[in-house]
């Protein structure tokens, strides 16, 4: 698709049903990684960044299966590669999600720096210094994050210097099959991580605390296969919600979580948008004269 044409001064009715998160699949897909049982995920959204990710498990030697209707497998019993190629990580800055997986089940993990060899801050310092304190030998050669640890990696106590999303997700999943206890604090509090949280304990992990500033990880020896959905997208949502109060008759939106998007909420309602919330869907009344708020 080369460009979108919108077309104004039709108001919006109706239903719409929201889909997958993307930014909770990318490293629920990584996430599998950690076992060798087949793990099937369902609500994935059909995005390019999913294919590709979809992709690069592929060239690590996954084998996955699209069922359709957003169910995929991902059996990870032939795993024949631990280097994630700067094609792929280039064009999707998720990609580095594997390093922390491939490390703690295989001992080893080449992922290309999402900028390759480009001089400049490095966006992933917060999880290559994590990962050195969990006890893995980390150098750059050529582009790549070359990542390695004799036996397993060990639990250890430490504060985020910024609390990155995939740094805070990557180090969970990594802690996950360490020996012994990690606390990692100054993490990331977003929905996604919890929900990164929530898979990896249906594996069979002992992780708490996502959602608050601190999280605690008990390594286990091993981790099995399971049967999960995917959370819906908290930012797909929004936009549905948002733009129904602009220009809308009365719409309803399905598969919208509504502990995910409260403070919207709060703000919305603060302007005088009508919000009928329930669990899993938000009713969004006609469009009427709103109060200035103001957001932070």
């Amino acid at each position: 698709m080369d460009f979108l044409r919108i077309e104004g001064g039709h108001p919006l009715q109706g239903e719409v049903t929201v889909s997958g998160a993307k930014n909770a699949a990318l490293p629920l897909i990584a996430a599998t990684l950690l076992t060798d049982d087949p793990v099937t995920l369902s609500n994935v959204p059909a995005l390019a960044d999913v294919r590709t990710m979809n992709k690069l498990m592929g060239v690590l030697g996954t084998a996955v299966t699209d069922h359709g209707n957003g169910h995929h497998t991902y059996d990870n019993r032939r795993i024949t590669s631990f280097r994630a190629p700067y094609e792929l990580v280039s064009t999707m800055r998720a990609s580095v999600l594997v390093l922390g997986p491939l490390l703690a089940r295989f001992g080893e993990a080449d992922v290309s720096l999402p900028g390759g060899c480009a001089i400049g801050v490095r966006p992933v310092d917060v999880l290559l210094d994590g990962l050195a304190a969990l006890g893995a030998d980390i150098t750059l050669d050529g582009g790549y994050i070359k990542a390695r640890v004799a036996g397993r990696l060990k639990g250890a106590e430490m504060t985020l210097s910024k609390p990155a999303v995939t740094g805070t997700e990557n180090l969970m999943m990594a802690a996950a099959l360490a020996d012994g206890r990690t606390v990692l604090h100054n993490v990331a509090r977003e929905p996604e991580v919890l929900e990164t949280q929530t898979l990896l304990n249906a594996m069979g992990a002992k992780v708490k605390g996502a959602g608050t500033p601190t999280i605690e990880i008990d390594g286990v020896d091993r981790l099995r296969g399971v049967t999960y959905t995917v959370m819906p997208d908290r930012i797909e949502a929004g936009t549905y919600i948002i733009a129904a109060a602009m220009n809308g008759r009365g719409v309803r939106v399905l598969n919208a979580r509504a502990a995910d998007n409260q403070a919207l909420f709060d703000r919305l309602r603060d302007a005088g948008v009508d919000l009928t919330v329930e669990e899993n869907a938000v009713t969004v009344g006609p469009t009427r004269p709103y109060t200035a708020v103001d957001v932070i």
